[in-house]
């Protein structure tokens, strides 16, 4: 299994911006993983956001956020980003990150459905 900590959430007011890191602990080299990131607002279920192939060759968006967001990976450092440009109120929520695979059409988590803590974001109107 893989841990991950999840850090960079607060509060910001619409049009805001956030960045966050995910730091990453594994047997395997980070490099090997594909990565991303998921939310889950307030009595809401689980939802994709953002994921990062290994190295970084290929990057993916939910539409939600896709021009707002930008994911990034730093293998040196087994560290994910992902920075957040033009908050608004919908997307608050508890971020997390997670090694993932992509099948049937969506990103899923690949750490046998282990996750990290969790980084709230609120974004205030």
């Amino acid at each position: 299994q893989v841990q991950m900590v999840e850090s960079g959430g607060g509060l910001v007011q619409a049009g805001g911006s956030l960045r966050l890191s995910c730091a990453v602990s594994a047997r395997s080299p980070f490099s090997w993983y594909n990565m991303a990131w998921f939310r889950q607002g307030s009595g809401q279920g689980r939802e994709f956001v953002s994921a990062i192939t290994r190295s970084g060759a290929s990057t993916d968006y939910a539409d939600s956020v896709k021009g707002r967001f930008t994911v990034s990976r730093d293998d040196a450092k087994s560290m994910m980003y992902l920075q957040m440009n033009n908050l608004a109120p919908e997307d608050t929520a508890v971020y997390y990150c997670a090694p993932a695979n992509f099948r049937a059409g969506t990103w899923y988590n690949s750490n046998d459905d282990v996750w990290g803590p969790g980084t709230q974001v609120t974004v205030s109107s």
